[in-house]
This record gives structure tokens, C-alpha cells and sequence, in this order.
């Protein structure tokens, strides 16, 4: 009998670092998730890493775990983990704590992941929170995830850019402009503001609006609307706090709106986030990190989802941090997970390759 076409695609999981809370929110939002009835999920860890886990944190749900072959193509359900076991094998990762080994663990799970998605095994990668140093303490020079897929895939890191996605709350308060969600892409990243500033350029920020208009189209099933914003106080006072809007941002807005972008900017990031979560714009083209990464998090930080845009695969993340102060105490909260994972499936669905053009 033919498969069904709700399980044509597989999602492959990591937990990022093993160290942190990413085995957890793994093992609790696969016995949560919706997504089994859509697509194949597997988990790419050590199996004995995820028995341990669950050994140790009675909050967990009651799981089985069942090891895979890259291949295979049985349906997952809610009650039993279906593990494919790193290409590279890894020794015993300390947890709660930086280290080396929690840094290669990640790494070689990311690579297996990646394998999979190059060899068809896999249609996205969704994976747990990293952490910089035991990147480092591991002799990976990648900042992250982002990175790291772009140099696998051949590319720059300037070819990848991250978003981040703020789902619509499925009821909003009294008199509250309900809308669909937030888009958040950022021009640049994983580097100092003094270094952010020099790398801003007219071209990255319409690269990366670029980017962000097909995904936002591919989740809302619309043309979207995009914010540029500012990077000084006030849009710059007309040049007396900085000419980066008039020398940078203004020339890439003019541009996006002759490619046919539904663009508005550059406005003042103290306002627009404001606007943007009262629903005026479904995509912000963020300067730097912060300026992105902060209203995000304080809107819904336990609901929002990182996607990578510009590489030819799909793959979404949580947006928050390994939390080595709360591992084992079953305060982890899945909820980035499962919105992370529901946002691969449908990516893939909808047939998203991560590198569409607007």
C-alpha cells in the first residue's frame, strides 16, 4: 500500500549540546507533538545518552527507545523514540556543565543530521540549543549552527542569516489586533555591535530581506509585510545620531520595493517591534543581534523558533540557550521545541527548500 503523503518527509532532531537542557525538551516534545501524524520524526543521539536522561529526570514522560537505520521508513508515534546513533562516536558528556565533550557531541550529531539531509534521508534538521564555548573548548571556530551549516554546504557564513519566527497566540486578548506571527531576520550576527556596525551594508540588508520574504510567504500563504529597521535613536535625527539610514538602509529599502517587496523603513526600532506586535508587519529586517533577539524573546521566548535562511535545506532550532542551571530538575519547557519542530513540517510541506527567492 502506498505511504501516505503526511509521512514522506522526515524531520531529524538533535539535542544541540548534551550538556544542557536539549535532551530534555527532545524527549518531552516528541511525546507531545502533533507533527507524527505529518512526517517521520527521528532523534540522532546516543541512545545510551537519552536512557540516561530519562533515568534521571522523573518528569519525563515514560518513553521506549527503539534504534533506526537512516533508511528506514517506519512511522514514529508518541511513545517510542526511533534513535539514528551519531556517525562519530563521542565519550561521556559531564551534564549541567561546559565542556569539550558536550561541544563534540553536538557537532557529531549535527554532522550525522546533516548527512542525512544531503543523502535524502531527511528533509529538515531541527535542532536543540548550542553552547559557543564548549564549541570551542571542542576546537570548533563556528559561532553556531548557522555557521556551521553554511561552511557543510560550501558557503560563506555571511550566506546564511537567522530568523527568528514569533507564532500567533491562538487567542488574543480583548481588543487585541490577533494576527498570524512575526518574522525576525537579522543582518547581522554572532559578532560585537563595533564589528556589526562595520559589516552593515546595503547589500546585506537587502540580501536578507530577500531571504526573509519567500519564508514568511511559504507559513502565512501571502505576500508579507516587511519592516526595515533603523540602527540609531530616532531613525537618526536626520543625521545628527548617524547617516547609517540615509548612507545604508534607505538605498536597500528603495531597492527591495523595485524588486516588488511590500517594504516599509527604515523606522525607529523602539516603535516598530511595537507596531510589529500589534500586527502593522509580519517580517522586521533587524541591524544586529540585540536589536532583534530582545523584543523577540520578551514578546514569547518559550514560543519562538530560529530558522536558518539561505542554505539549500531546511532547518529551524529553538531560540533559547542550553540552561545548564536547570538541567535534571524537569523545569525545562518544550514549548520552542514543538513549535520549532510543527514549523519544519510545514516548511517542508509547502515545499520550502530554504533558498527560494522572493
Amino acid at each position: 500500500m502506498p505511504q501516505p503523503a503526511s509521512h514522506s518527509q522526515t524531520l531529524a532532531l538533535t539535542c544541540g549540546d548534551p550538556a544542557g537542557i536539549g535532551p530534555e525538551i527532545v524527549l518531552s516534545a516528541w511525546s507531545q507533538t502533533t507533527a507524527h501524524g505529518r512526517a517521520r520524526l527521528r532523534v540522532v543521539a546516543p541512545a545510551e545518552l537519552l536512557e540516561r536522561v530519562l533515568a534521571d529526570v522523573p518528569a519525563l514522560p515514560r518513553l521506549r527507545l527503539r534504534g533506526v537505520a537512516a533508511g528506514d521508513a517506519a512511522a514514529s508515534t508518541a511513545d517510542t523514540v526511533l534513535v539514528i546513533e551519531p556517525s562519530r562516536p563521542c565519550g561521556p558528556v559531564p551534564r549541567g556543565a561546559i565542556s569539550a565533550a558536550g561541544g563534540q557531541a553536538a557537532v557529531a550529531a549535527l554532522e550525522t543530521a546533516f548527512d542525512l539531509t544531503r543523502r535524502g534521508h531527511a528533509q529538515a534538521i531541527v535542532t536543540g540549543p548550542l553552547h559557543k564555548e564548549a564549541l570551542r573548548l571542542a576546537g570548533h571556530s563556528v559561532p553556531g549552527h548557522t555557521e556551521w551549516l553554511a561552511r557543510a554546504c560550501g558557503l560563506s557564513d555571511a550566506s546564511a542569516s537567522m530568523m527568528l519566527w514569533l507564532p500567533g497566540e491562538s487567542a488574543a486578548p480583548t481588543g487585541s489586533h490577533r494576527h498570524q506571527g512575526l518574522g525576525v531576520v537579522h543582518v547581522t550576527l554572532h559578532e560585537s555591535l563595533a564589528q556589526a556596525l562595520t559589516h552593515l551594508s546595503t547589500d546585506g540588508i537587502v540580501q536578507s530581506a530577500l531571504r526573509l520574504a519567500p519564508l514568511l510567504a511559504a507559513i502565512l500563504g501571502r505576500r508579507p509585510r516587511i519592516a526595515v529597521a533603523a540602527v540609531n535613536p530616532h531613525g537618526g535625527e536626520g543625521g545628527l545620531f548617524g547617516d547609517e539610514e540615509s548612507r545604508l538602509i534607505m538605498p536597500a529599502v528603495s531597492a527591495l520595493a523595485k524588486a516588488g517587496i511590500d517594504v516599509s523603513g527604515p523606522l525607529p526600532a523602539d516603535t516598530l517591534f511595537l507596531r510589529a506586535s500589534r500586527g502593522d508587519f509580519d517580517g522586521v529586517v533587524a541591524q544586529y543581534h540585540d536589536q532583534g533577539h530582545i523584543p523577540i524573546k520578551l514578546l514569547g521566548m518559550h514560543r519562538a523558533v530560529n530558522i536558518t535562511l539561505g542554505l539549500p535545506l531546511v532547518r529551524t532550532s529553538v531560540a533559547h540557550g542550553t540552561a545548564f542551571d536547570i538541567v535534571g530538575t524537569g523545569r525545562a519547557d518544550p514549548s520552542s521545541m514543538l513549535s520549532a519542530i510543527d514549523v519544519a513540517a510545514t516548511l517542508v510541506e509547502r515545499g520550502w527548500s530554504g533558498t527560494a527567492s522572493a
